[in-house]
């Protein structure tokens, strides 16, 4: 009796257990015809869909296609095994990861045609219409890029480009499409970039998406920004790796105009800025009013670049709520920057800045700087930027200079402490045209000069400060 128990236990077991197959079960499975398991539905390998993995041949149609089926399907994963693939820009819908395997690495194509038809897109805080980003998405929610593998933007022919432009060159045909289609765009105060009429494409661009994942890929060689979302909601980034060589703006992530951005575990070393915050430059921004509020940056580390973090200089709509944290910054230009200049307007406010370690710094470790660029005296209006409530602690640098804070003589930064702070540097820490400074237990050794120098400084505060 008992026997017999056991032995209709173990058929049930065993009919349990072949319900599913082991390509439902690894989540490898490709895509299988109309009567495929639901399982094994979710995921979309690209190379059934015609998809060649030895770079022999584009296989954006094939990666179309792929996602076409499962957008038609209520979403899915395309899967990327191992192998070199060889593609054009790739356009994400809603409810569309991207995994892409370990051995796997998608070069993306350098011819320009490639990325035409134009699509919306934001350059520099100015909206636009331009070339396609290399991953794209506009008005899409729950979408992922994630896995082990490789993408590779090949961006030398793109940097080439801009950086041997001469102005009497006769225009391309693709600065001709760019200007029939941008006739009635908002310019900046200074539309020099744009008046080029061939504005490189970013590398990863959502454009007011919800829910966006970019989750453990190492990027190279990004033609412009590197993950650059936009006017999105609930981003994260998280255990990314970024290589770009010295190249023109090539920064590395630069979340524009969002909120709630996630981003953590990254390491960056870039030709341009590592992280930065921006949300739009001069009339365009402030005409989208769209600010960059309530991001956190944790646990990252930043070599190459001009700055670790920085917010500015577009940052027209406002920054606002921002925690940056646990961070080390080891060869970049400048630690934490914050730049603005006459004309942007918008608000730079409660900013918080904790647990960093800065080494081999170029310049200044921390920088407040309200002159990016040199822009006459004006009365205060909508133009007129301003730095406030900004809060940095339990910081250790070495930098060729310690801190500069420079406001404007109409517009002084305002109410700004540092706690805990220990600066190793041939120079010293500069404040000028600013209300309510506060330093507190804030060590400095420097090779010459003062280590404190203050000039037109409303409500200055100093405990616990030492130097040699």
């Amino acid at each position: 009796m008992k026997s017999t128990r056991y032995r209709r236990y173990a058929i049930f077991l065993l009919l349990l257990f072949s319900a599913y197959s082991p390509q439902c079960l690894s989540g490898a499975g490709p895509v299988g015809g109309e009567d495929a398991a639901v399982y094994a539905q979710q995921y979309y390998n690209v190379v059934k869909y015609g998809a060649k993995n030895d770079s022999s041949r584009k296989v954006t149609a094939a990666i179309a296609k792929a996602i076409a089926a499962a957008a038609k399907a209520g979403g899915g994963t395309i899967y990327f095994p191992a192998g070199k693939y060889l593609t054009g820009p790739i356009h994400l819908k809603s409810n569309i990861t991207i995994l892409i395997d370990v051995g796997a690495e998608l070069h993306f194509s350098d011819d320009f045609d490639d990325y035409l038809p134009m699509v919306e897109s934001r350059y520099e805080g100015v909206d636009v219409t331009s070339f396609s980003p290399l991953f794209y998405a506009y008005k899409a929610e729950n979408i992922a890029i994630k896995g082990r593998g490789i993408i590779d933007g090949h961006g030398k022919k793109w940097w080439d480009f801009v950086e041997g432009y001469d102005e009497k060159r006769p225009r391309t045909k693709w600065q001709f499409l760019f200007d029939s289609l941008n006739k009635n765009i908002l310019l900046p105060d200074d539309p020099k970039q744009m008046k080029r009429g061939f504005l490189r494409p970013p590398f990863i661009q959502p454009m007011y998406c919800k829910n966006v994942l970019i989750e453990g890929i190492l990027i190279r060689n990004s033609p412009f920004w590197t993950v650059n979302p936009e006017f999105c909601e609930n981003v994260t980034v998280t255990g990314v790796t970024i290589n770009n060589p010295p190249s023109p703006n090539t920064d590395g992530i630069n979340p524009e105009s969002c909120k709630y951005v996630h981003i953590s575990n990254c390491h960056i070393s870039v030709g341009d800025d590592c992280i930065t915050i921006k949300s739009g430059k001069d009339v365009p921004g402030r005409t989208k009013a769209a600010p960059a509020q309530n991001y956190t940056i944790t646990n990252c580390t930043m070599l190459s670049g001009h700055g670790g973090v920085v917010i500015g200089s577009e940052m027209s709509g406002g920054v606002k709520n921002i925690v940056i944290s646990n961070c080390i910054f080891d060869g970049t230009d400048r630690g934490i920057r914050i730049k603005t200049a006459r004309g942007r307007g918008g608000v730079v406010e409660d900013i918080r800045v904790d647990n960093i370690i800065m080494k081999n710094i170029r310049d200044q470790a921390i920088v407040l700087d309200m002159e990016y660029a040199r822009v006459p005296v004006e009365p205060v209006s909508e133009r007129t930027p301003q730095f406030r409530n900004i809060r940095l602690s339990n910081i250790t640098a070495y930098a060729k200079t310690a801190m500069y804070i420079n406001g404007l003589e109409e517009m002084p930064v305002q109410e700004i402490s540092l706690h805990d702070v220990y600066f190793q540097a041939e120079n010293g820490i500069t404040i000028r045209k600013a209300k309510d400074i506060e330093l507190h237990k804030v060590r400095i050794h420097i090779k010459r000069g003062s280590p404190l120098v203050t000039e037109n400084v409303q409500g200055l505060k100093i405990d616990g400060f030492s130097s040699q």
